[in-house]
């Protein structure tokens, strides 16, 4: 049986004590006491930064010789795993976090004190959300709300914001979208969620997914009970004329902006999947997770405009203002309805208050203001990113439009995991196109080497070295690594 001991210690930093719980598994003290700390660190149990306790007071809890504490700090600090500094005490080190992708050097591989920058995908820079205009809209919102607005709420959610977006969606996004066919979630996860509970409800068996995209939404269908048969994304987005082959009763979307490929979904193919939706009695499930971020001309329309009794359209604030919002909208086909309502329950489980804010923000135009000066920011980034690596490396490019959050760097066949590792080894976490692919492609032809680089990501202050530090992994011919480009501070 492991030895389990629990030490408190008085941190002298803080005044407060540190509790420590280590699972000593080797019958050697010194060696078990090692492995423990390792294994507290790389769970992410103890935290970068956090003061150990003294080796005097960690060996008075442990009931073990002083000199053994001592000696195992001493070798974590040789390792990198811990820091020692006079009058600091002994703290755990920065470390690179781990990587899901097996390809991918493990954070240990990290220089310790390197610092990370992440380009990964998923959201914009936190630091530009609009804290100020967000609580003016919060306190009109909360001066306007009526005493009703405090109770559990009507589950589809709160009318105001119903309003706001079906007036918001037909403008930006040509959504046919009355408020009551809008049912308010807590971000996609949920709403796709609802839907997979809806669809196995009707007797759904197979949604068709694209070939590539976040595995997290595979998962959650998968666990639903759903096959998810993949796909193929090319130039022209999904191929949507094989669907009538894969017996889906439903397929899932990113037609206005393929994740993570970044091309629209081809006119024809658009067509195609609508005409497949009214012949079979299919649903189309459409994510426009970032439709409003389009940099070369008008943004592409939704799907959802085309039929809209077929198109079930999912949208989040997620990526124009937060995660943390935790807010996102689905606009419902009539037939459906009903099992999407009963799946979310018969009490409100988003913040009223959240939806009331996020209803005024809206009204008011600082939504729009808001969207308006991240979409200027995420041009001229894309546009860095672009000029970036046409100096350092020619033989790779940005494939995809104008558009998004992210852009897809192409990378020659067989260089993917050597880049992601090279990065990685620098302190800079981006993520190849592995992460994204439909497990029953990883053995086929329609396997593409690339980086998905978040360029919303990082602050204006560290885009550009995380920039240089991208350009220096670049594959090029000739040599390992290419000079970093000079540019000016745009």
């Amino acid at each position: 049986m492991p030895n389990q001991q629990t030490t408190f210690a008085d941190d002298p930093s803080t005044g407060s004590g540190l509790d420590l719980l280590l699972e000593i598994k080797r019958p050697r003290l010194r060696a078990g006491l090692i492995d423990a700390l390792r294994d507290a660190i790389r769970s992410g149990r103890l935290a970068a930064g956090t003061r150990l306790p003294a080796s005097r007071v960690l060996a008075d809890d442990l009931g073990i010789a002083r000199s053994t504490v001592t000696e195992c700090y001493a070798e974590l600090v040789a390792e990198g795993w811990l820091t020692a500094r006079q009058g600091s005490g002994t703290r755990v080190a920065r470390l690179a976090p781990p990587r899901d992708d097996s390809s991918v050097a493990p954070a240990a591989d990290a220089h310790p004190g390197k610092a990370v920058q992440g380009l990964l995908p998923g959201a914009a820079e936190f630091a530009e959300f609009p804290r100020q205009q967000w609580l003016a809209a919060a306190r009109r919102a909360l001066a306007a709300a009526p005493y009703s607005a405090f109770g559990y709420g009507d589950p589809a959610g709160r009318m105001e914001l119903r309003v706001a977006l079906s007036d918001y969606l037909s403008r930006v996004r040509g959504v046919r979208a009355e408020p009551e066919r809008i049912v308010i979630s807590s971000g996609f996860h949920h709403g796709l969620a609802l839907t997979a509970q809806a669809l196995t409800a009707r007797g759904a068996r197979t949604v068709a997914v694209e070939g590539y995209g976040l595995g997290l939404y595979r998962a959650l269908l998968s666990d639903a009970g759903l096959r998810i048969p993949p796909l193929l994304v090319d130039d022209d987005g999904a191929r949507t004329g094989d669907l009538k082959d894969l017996g889906a009763d439903a397929v899932l979307l990113t037609p206005a902006h393929q994740f993570p490929t970044g091309v629209a979904l081809a006119p024809a193919r658009r067509a195609d999947v609508r005409d497949w939706a009214r012949a079979s009695g299919g649903l189309i499930l459409e994510d426009d997770y970032d439709g409003e971020f389009r940099y070369d001309r008008t943004p592409v329309g939704a799907l959802q405009g085309l039929d809209p009794e077929r198109v079930l359209y999912f949208g989040t604030a997620s990526k124009s203002l937060a995660p943390a919002l935790r807010v996102g909208w689905m606009v419902v086909p009539e037939s459906i309805l009903p099992e999407i309502l009963a799946a979310k329950g018969r009490v409100e489980t988003v913040s009223v208050l959240d939806q009331l804010t996020l209803a005024e923000f809206v009204t008011s135009g600082a939504f729009d203001r808001h969207v308006r000066s991240r979409r200027q920011n995420y041009r001229r980034r894309r546009d860095q990113l672009i000029s970036a690596l046409a100096q350092s490396s020619p033989e790779v490019r940005v494939k995809g439009m104008a558009a998004g959050l992210q852009a897809l760097i192409e990378l020659p066949r067989g260089t993917e995991a050597a880049v992601v590792q090279a990065a990685a080894r620098l302190g800079l976490m981006v993520s190849g196109m592995a992460e994204f692919r439909h497990e029953a492609l990883h053995a086929t032809a329609a396997v593409h080497d690339g980086l998905v680089v978040n360029f919303s990501a990082i602050s204006d202050s560290a885009w550009e070295g995380a920039l240089d530090l991208l350009c220096s992994v670049m594959p090029a011919p000739g040599r390992q690594r290419p000079n970093r480009p000079s540019r000016s501070r745009r």
